[in-house]
């Protein structure tokens, strides 16, 4: 493996000097991350560990854009079945918090999609104009936001919105789960903004609080890579979030665990619960780890693989106990009714 030398920077600090031509000159540098081994690939300017995390996370994210097109294939079904089939009616009623439940899913993965340094640059996308490093140091920050304040917080209110529906005879509107969105997201977006945007210009702190992005030169190629970062300050604010969600998680699950007489449903719920419990732990404590890391080291691409995976194994969790499994139930039920003549379906969830 033929090795090459990997400077880094805080781009926020140097973007305006990388287009210098004095940046690519034999002239001394100043003191940078230690440096990388990489390997020569047909891509130029990649690092073979980065690529080789890159495809990873491709192929669990084309696996996920299956699930979730299965997924909103057996809720456009039951959508559609239940014109025709007045007691598959209760079940289909929410099919809307259904649907952007998954929709939610489906923006997170394909802004972890485009985060991914190997998509943002020209070679991938040639009739594309190809990003400044300064346009892709302010799309590292709105993918913060993105994901942070809108796409994961909005996932995870309407999985506990329709936890909370699942056993009820009588439960809220399907626009009630648009709102419970809007009021959660909304202060989180607003935090997040001032976070990136307002307070590394007033209030001092150090870079590790505010790094949203990383530059890597690559000595050999006279290339640099912007690659995507979590500040701490935008952790700790997800941080929080994710502490208050999961204790109010759990005594919503604990509710219906006391009230529910099903076993399959009980099941499915503890299910649910570890799942989100462990995977957003986890996914808050790689983020905190990779905060105090600089992408030149193979254990940083490990813990964002980590990070990746424990949200999308929680996303994969709540399509299939959410949204296939009981819209499987219902169909299979209503089956049963049309050929048996039984008056009444039971509820299934």
């Amino acid at each position: 493996m033929k090795s090459t030398t990997t400077t880094t920077f805080d781009v926020s600090a140097v973007v305006a000097a990388v287009s210098s031509p004095s940046l690519f000159s034999p002239s001394p540098t100043p003191a940078f991350f230690p440096a990388r081994k990489l390997s020569h690939l047909t891509f130029p300017s990649v690092p073979v560990i980065d690529t080789s995390f890159d495809l990873i996370t491709i192929a669990l994210i084309l696996c996920f854009f299956f699930l979730s097109l299965l997924s909103l294939s057996f809720i456009l079904h039951l959508r559609i079945k239940s014109r025709h089939f007045l007691k598959l009616q209760n079940f289909s009623l929410h099919w809307t918090p259904r649907f952007l439940l998954v929709v939610m899913l489906f923006l997170w993965s394909i802004n972890e999609l485009f985060r991914l340094p190997i998509f943002r640059k020209s070679f991938i996308f040639p009739f594309l104009p190809s990003l400044s490093l300064s346009h892709q140091t302010q799309f590292c920050k709105f993918h913060l936001i993105l994901s942070f304040g809108l796409y994961e917080p909005g996932f995870l209110v309407v999985l506990l919105f329709l936890v909370n529906i699942s056993t009820k005879k009588r439960s809220p509107g399907n626009l009630w789960a648009i709102g419970f969105v809007a009021i959660t997201c909304l202060p989180l977006v607003v935090a997040l903004y001032l976070a990136v945007y307002v307070l590394p210009g007033r209030l001092y702190l150090p870079p590790v609080f505010y790094r949203s992005s990383v530059l890597l030169k690559d000595e050999n190629y006279g290339s640099h890579i912007v690659y995507c970062t979590y500040p701490l300050l935008a952790i700790v604010i997800f941080g929080a979030f994710g502490v208050v969600y999961i204790l109010v998680f759990l005594a919503n699950c604990w509710k219906i665990v006391a009230i529910v007489i099903n076993k399959r449903l009980k099941s499915r719920v503890n299910v649910l619960v570890g799942t989100v419990v462990v995977c957003l732990g986890a996914q808050i404590l790689m983020l905190t780890i990779t905060a105090f890391w600089v992408p030149d080291d193979v254990l940083y691409y490990v813990f964002v693989l980590v990070n990746f995976a424990s949200f999308l194994t929680c996303g994969a969790v709540a399509e299939g106990i959410l949204v296939i499994m009981p819209t499987t139930d219902s169909l299979k039920e209503a089956s049963d009714i049309r050929e048996e003549g039984i008056d009444d379906l039971d509820e299934c969830v």
